[in-house]
């Protein structure tokens, strides 16, 4: 099981939000450098760095990305906002591993795929991002945006070979996962699954396990204590 520190931030600051809603916010860094170098002293091998501002088109904290990139030895993977070629090379350029899209999916598949052929599916991978099975887009303030289950079908078809769920419902509120949900989602993507979306304890990434899911996304029960990421980076 690969556990994925998240490292969100909102205005130069690393925080978690509830359901995604940026008013709902908890900081727990001031610096998201911090943040970062915390994890990787830790032992994590990968980090989940999201950009909330540009996920809802206020901005952006790229220049707290480049400073992450350049106190790091550990790979991360960018997210939030990037929904063309030139903003996905414009954070491959900032150091970042891969770039992680989903608005563009559903959106603008055309572009989606141009982003595949162009960096290849090491270095873009889709994010399904749902309230259950219904998708949400534009920083998860928008619903009814499709159905989950297809949109991974889709990511498949086209040529992707990493995908990431996450339970909007759930995130950042410490209330377990649906492993229902994420079975199903299990069951339409053949390929390397990562999920997230309200993680709680040990038990949850024990489910996951148990699911064939290969890696999970992990915020709030990580830096509130809840999960030991030592337990799993050691080796479960």
């Amino acid at each position: 099981m690969k556990l994925i520190p998240a490292v969100d931030i909102q205005g130069g600051k690393a925080v978690r939000l509830i359901e995604g809603d940026p008013t709902r916010e908890t900081v727990y860094f001031e610096d998201p450098v911090g943040a970062a170098l915390y994890w990787e002293e830790q032992g994590a091998t990968l980090l989940h760095v999201v950009d909330l501002d540009a996920a809802l088109g206020r901005g952006d904290n790229r220049a707290a990305i480049r400073r992450i990139a350049a106190a790091l030895a550990l790979p991360f993977e960018v997210g939030g906002g990037v929904r063309g070629l030139a903003e996905a090379e414009a954070v491959l350029e900032l150091g970042a591993e891969r770039v992680v899209i989903g608005t563009v999916l559903v959106r603008r598949p055309e572009e989606a795929a141009r982003m595949l052929e162009a960096l290849g599916p090491e270095r873009v991978v889709p994010s399904v991002d749902g309230r259950g099975l219904e998708v949400t887009v534009a920083g998860w303030q928008e619903g009814q945006a499709g159905d989950a289950l297809e949109l991974a079908r889709r990511a498949d078809a086209m040529g992707f070979r990493t995908l990431i769920y996450t339970d909007v419902r759930r995130d950042g509120t410490l209330e377990g996962l649906d492993l229902e949900v994420i079975a199903r989602v299990r069951e339409a993507w053949p390929h390397e699954l990562i999920a997230g979306g309200g993680v709680a304890s040990d038990a949850d990434l024990e489910g996951l396990e148990r699911l064939g899911v290969e890696g999970a996304i992990v915020g709030k029960a990580l830096y509130e204590g809840a999960v030991d990421g030592r337990r799993w980076w050691r080796g479960g």
